[in-house]
């Protein structure tokens, strides 16, 4: 069975907090139709409202997505919308980085400058005091890490954010941040934001064992692959590139790999009364460190079916099977790294030798490696 029995208002702390949030995070991306896809603000309102009658507290923005109308969107249903007074049930987490001025070298960035404007900017447009999680979007290879951490630290003294998380950054770098801050007595990171899904695996490399290790809870964005993993597409049901989808037809994911996926999703479905959507986005929920998925949806409908995976059970047999079918390749050094541990705690080493976690000394002094 899954790991796990989970309703929407089941609530999890998130990382190494206490701040409880639900197993799916309503994701804003697609508030507003400025990027050519999703939803006018009534459906956008619709879609909220619904989340929050189901016991959803969680809302993941950022300052770019939609030209900033997604967090204008959700600031005004709590401020002087249906959710009015209700501000501090909800947990809001938004993120900066992204250049909100073309032009303007330090109008996005990682930056002490550029951060506390990007948040000054949010809290206005989130018509909010204060912001619950503020993630850093990505990677900036041009301010340096002690800069950014000190940064997060003094918003969250100030009281303008609560928690802080990393989204997209390298493993490596958010070990440093996170050292960083605890030796230095700032705030420590709590969360990770990363892809994945039955098409994008790799994380579970490198980035899922670290946000193990350090304690950041991790809330993984697109868990249907934009839209592929939907069971909308086939091998004879094609994108129509007509903006009712963000799948466009020459996708580099609709592939033949992709639809065996697909029927498989379809397959364990049925046997559960449920949809190929549904049973993909139960599986991430279901992985190990994943606290709370983000779903993006355009629709009350779309809505309805991705919170109707929180009552889906899947069978160690189901699970076992997605997890043969997309396994990701290895790539160096991981599968050497995991061969030499495994033998040290008393398995076979590359040489296949039990108990011996190097390669045998030459039996002959003339031999070499």
């Amino acid at each position: 069975m899954s790991v796990r029995t989970l309703a929407l208002d089941h609530y999890l702390t998130l990382g190494r907090s206490g701040l409880r949030v639900s197993p799916l995070c309503l994701g804003t991306m697609t508030f507003g139709v400025e990027w050519g896809f999703g939803s006018d603000e009534a459906e956008s309102v619709a879609m909220i409202s619904r989340f929050r009658e189901r016991g959803g507290n969680f809302f993941d923005a950022a300052n770019i997505y939609t030209k900033g109308h997604n967090e204008v969107i959700l600031g005004d249903y709590f401020s002087t919308g249906a959710g009015r007074g209700e501000r501090d049930r909800a947990v809001i987490a938004t993120k900066f980085g992204g250049n909100m001025w073309p032009g303007d070298p330090n109008g996005g960035g990682s930056n002490r400058k550029s951060m506390f404007s990007a948040v000054d900017d949010s809290l206005r447009r989130l018509k909010t005091d204060y912001i619950d999680l503020l993630w850093c979007h990505f990677q900036d290879v041009h301010t340096p890490i002690e800069e950014t951490m000190q940064s997060l630290d003094m918003l969250v003294k100030n009281g303008k954010v609560r928690y802080i998380g990393f989204s997209d950054h390298p493993a490596w770098v958010c070990v440093q941040a996170q050292y960083e801050a605890n030796f230095r007595s700032w705030t420590p990171l709590i969360a990770l934001q990363i892809e994945y899904s039955l098409l994008q695996r790799t994380v579970e490399h490198e980035l899922m064992p670290m946000a193990r290790a350090l304690g950041l809870g991790v809330t993984p964005w697109s868990p249907l692959r934009g839209g592929v993993l939907s069971g909308k597409f086939d091998r004879t049901h094609a994108p129509k590139d007509d903006g009712g989808t963000r799948v466009r037809s020459e996708s580099k994911y609709l592939t033949e790999h992709t639809f065996v996926l697909v029927d498989h999703l379809h397959a364990i479905a049925a046997a559960h009364n449920a949809t190929a959507a549904q049973v993909a986005l139960r599986w991430v929920m279901d992985r190990a460190g994943v606290t709370s998925s983000i779903i993006g949806t355009r629709t009350l409908a779309q809505l309805d079916d991705n919170l109707a995976a929180c009552a889906l059970r899947l069978s160690a047999d189901e699970t076992k099977q997605l997890d043969l079918l997309t396994e990701p390749p290895h790539v160096f050094p991981t599968q050497f790294l995991q061969t030499i541990s495994t033998g040290i705690h008393g398995g076979t080493n590359i040489n296949g030798v039990a108990g011996q976690p190097w390669p045998l000394a030459p039996q002959n002094q003339s031999e070499r490696w």
